[in-house]
């Protein structure tokens, strides 16, 4: 009896657990269990690896074949199957368990905690990332850049991921991808998934180059700690994956309880990234607004702040320094207007405090700056201060030098303290005589 446990414990397929991205395409595609002294299916969890461990799951050396190549239509959806099991998906004839599949589900008769999650409101979002390279051997992490993020991933079996339109050809007909993900801290540890795959964009019709990524940085709200959203530290533009909790070349060192996810809490919205490539806004048009408008604020009953703007002339040049209302003190500086020498500047602004009584007080100012001329004089140095000219404007003067030289006494200076007392009505002059 003993013996038929045995058997049955090293026959009998390896529970459901984990996830991956499942297409011929990807490295590690035939892996089982006994292809690696640890459970390094495509499915198993990274956490605390070495980089030979986790970087493209260690799987360099499982390659897919050569034509296998993962379709990408620019403009248009990738289709992809993600499952705790490849018998999950359409591929399953390869697979050691056979058909498991379970119509939608990614991980057929297991609980959610399977997946890490604890609902749909608990998922935090995958991505897939694309590096510029045929050869996987040339490929750092740095090269990758994610442009597609599904923020619902991995709640079903198909996941679509929306393919930017401007996505350029691949060199040779192929390029390398990457699919990321990681999990809520809720429901599971300090874990993080890759697989990488073979991929080509079809149907391109830009040549506009993939800017290089930058890392991404947290500027979501988080309701759960009562932490509004700061828009001004996202990262606008291309950025890299998330490399996290690993024992080599991370790039993220968020604390445990607080793990980066690939939604909005990083700036990566929903779908296709159209903002990674090089003719992409910058990062400060991007992030803040820049408009010229006046503006006036009122409190409405019950405290309620409102805001209504009117759009100000255009001046035909780029537009001047402005600070968003929404953002609070985060300001852009943008190139100055060229000011026209018959012209003059007019600068104005309010105050506002609001009474106990609801009521709005407002205190303008206003400065006028005059035209600048095309031509510019310096005006005349103010003399120097003379001794034979003890005025009461040549004090300032005279006590500056008194200040240098009152240790240096002489004989000489006596006399000439007593002149300066009697040449001047300065009421002031007698603090003179204590230098001289």
């Amino acid at each position: 009896m003993l013996a038929f446990c045995l058997l049955l414990a090293f026959t009998a397929p390896p529970a459901l657990a984990h996830i991956a991205l499942f297409h011929p395409s990807m490295w590690g595609f035939n892996v089982t269990p006994s292809d690696f002294p640890y459970d390094n299916r495509p499915v198993a969890p990274l956490q605390n690896f070495t980089f030979e461990q986790w970087w493209f799951h260690g799987h360099l050396d499982h390659p897919p074949h050569s034509e296998d190549v993962f379709e990408l239509p620019a403009g248009g959806t990738a289709h992809t199957e993600i499952a705790c099991d490849k018998g999950a998906t359409s591929f399953f004839a390869s697979n050691p368990g056979g058909d498991v599949r379970q119509g939608n589900n990614p991980c057929p008769n297991s609980p959610m905690a399977q997946y890490h999650t604890n609902g749909i409101n608990d998922l935090t979002g995958c991505g897939l990332a694309i590096a510029y390279k045929s050869d996987v051997k040339d490929v750092q992490p740095e090269d990758f850049t994610i442009f597609s993020v599904n923020h619902t991933c991995v709640w079903t079996r198909f996941t679509d991921f929306q393919v930017p339109a401007k996505m350029p050809p691949c060199p040779n007909g192929k390029c390398i991808c990457a699919w990321f993900w990681i999990h809520s801290p809720d429901s599971g540890g300090e874990q993080s998934y890759m697989n990488g795959f073979q991929c080509n964009v079809s149907g391109s019709t830009s040549n506009v180059p993939i800017s290089r990524p930058n890392l991404a940085r947290r500027c979501g709200a988080e309701p759960k700690i009562g932490k509004p959203a700061d828009i001004s530290n996202c990262t606008v533009g291309a950025k890299q994956p998330f490399y996290w909790f690993q024992a080599e070349r991370n790039n993220m060192f968020e604390d445990p309880s607080a793990p980066p996810f690939y939604t909005d809490l990083y700036g990566f919205s929903d779908g296709s990234q159209d903002d990674i490539f090089e003719d992409s806004p910058s990062v400060a048009a991007a992030a803040i607004p820049v408009s010229l408008s006046s503006s006036s604020t009122t409190t409405e009953p019950g405290g309620a702040v409102s805001t209504s703007s009117s759009a100000a002339p255009s001046l035909n040049a780029p537009t001047s320094t402005a600070i968003s209302p929404a953002l609070g003190p985060a300001i852009v500086i943008a190139p100055v207007p060229a000011i026209n020498a018959s012209a003059a500047v007019s600068v104005s602004a309010s105050v506002n405090t609001s009474t106990p009584s609801g009521a709005t007080l407002s205190t303008p100012s206003s400065t006028s700056v005059p035209a600048l001329s095309s031509h510019t004089t310096a005006s005349p140095a103010p003399p120097s201060p003379n001794r034979n000219n003890m005025t009461p404007n040549n004090l300032a003067g005279l006590y500056s030098q008194a200040r240098r030289c009152h240790r240096r006494r002489s004989p000489s200076s006596s006399l000439k303290a007593r002149k300066f007392k009697r040449h001047t009505s300065a009421p002031s002059s007698k603090f003179w005589t204590r230098f001289f």
